[in-house]
């Protein structure tokens, strides 16, 4: 399992040193993505930039929306195959249960894109002053190796993590 990980970090350069030593310590470019107001130059060393996937609730709200609306969509369709004649409701209750999954995606899936992920929401104000937000996702196993190189070459960055009690509020999580 992967554990995502926030670094606030003070400036361009210090970033740039901590997605070096990510690198040599063997975490791939794809697992790490910067927010930021100046960003661009980390993405022209091949940063990604984090996208609606990691800063914002999308990935959750779809699979919430696709459970909520096929549930929906199946007992709509076993209701109308009652009221309707000569239904199957096999095909009634599935055709049902798609377009209620399908629904549900797209209206869920508007909403989570408004919904700020849990940590990123934290850090707007640091980062409309000149920080940056790495996030990287790492294999639960190394979570520790990677927090404590960072924090020992770089004492001043800020290492945060998605928390249980986090989970619970009812604010998003990127993926």
């Amino acid at each position: 399992m992967m554990q995502r990980l926030y670094f606030l970090i003070p400036d361009k350069e210090t970033t740039t040193e901590v997605v070096n030593e990510l690198n040599l310590m063997g975490l791939p470019k794809d697992d790490l993505h910067v927010m930021g107001k100046d960003w661009q130059p980390l993405e022209k060393e091949g940063v990604p930039v984090a996208t609606l996937i990691q800063t914002t609730d999308v990935v959750n709200a779809s699979i919430r929306g696709a459970i909520v609306g096929a549930v929906l969509g199946l007992v709509l369709g076993v209701i109308a195959h009652y009221v309707l004649i000569d239904t199957n409701i096999i095909w009634m209750a599935l055709g049902m249960m798609l377009f209620g999954a399908l629904f549900g995606v797209w209206t869920s899936t508007m909403v989570g894109v408004s919904v700020r992920d849990v940590k990123v929401g934290k850090y707007d104000k640091a980062i409309k002053r000149g920080s940056m937000l790495l996030i990287i996702d790492v294999p639960d196993e190394q979570e520790e190796t990677f927090r404590e190189a960072i924090k020992r070459h770089h004492p001043e960055v800020v290492i945060d993590k998605v928390t249980a009690k986090d989970r619970k509020q009812s604010v998003g999580e990127g993926h």
